[in-house]
């Protein structure tokens, strides 16, 4: 098949983006939600490097997999808007693999503490402190597991992410 629409693509990846995000959270929901969380879905966050459409990925996958985990809605709104601004952020630095996952850390550190200690009244822990559960989690995800899946799809990112299907 050729010419297929690169706009039909783009919206496929996101969806696929999105319902691997809800996946990978869900499954490991066990470390994914609360104070001290590592999700693995955060991996993803490598993603804005190869393709745009990560960046609605990314989105509507936390604020479906915050959804489905039962968060409440502060948490819906606000965590998923520190994945959307890492999402945006790191896809403006995809030239730099290094730093695509860092807008996601930050972004999560500075938005969702807050989201603990106001929304679900996290009141034995003070904000600093949360920030930096909230860091290492996010360092563990983004950078430790976004670094795996960034090398282990650097090879085929041409084919896997490709704007163009002429050759499939």
């Amino acid at each position: 098949m050729k010419n297929r629409d690169p706009k039909v693509l783009r919206i496929t990846q996101g969806a696929v983006i999105a319902a691997l995000y809800v996946v990978l959270t869900m499954v490991f929901a066990p470390i994914s939600f609360g104070p001290v969380q590592v999700r693995i879905a955060e991996a993803l966050c490598i993603l804005p490097m190869f393709t745009p459409a990560a960046i609605p990925g990314l989105f509507i996958g936390c604020l479906i997999a915050n959804l489905i985990g039962g968060g409440i809605m502060l948490d819906v709104i606000f965590g998923s808007i520190a994945t959307l601004i890492g999402a945006v952020f790191g896809y403006m630095l995809r030239n730099n693999r290094w730093l695509v996952p860092l807008p996601a850390v930050i972004a999560n550190a500075l938005i969702v503490p807050f989201v603990l200690k106001y929304g679900y009244g996290v009141v034995d822990v003070a904000i600093p402190v949360l920030m930096f559960q909230i860091l290492l989690g996010e360092i563990a995800g983004c950078y430790v597991l976004g670094e795996l899946l960034c090398t282990a799809l650097q090879k085929n990112a041409g084919r896997i992410f490709r704007e163009s299907t002429d050759n499939m």
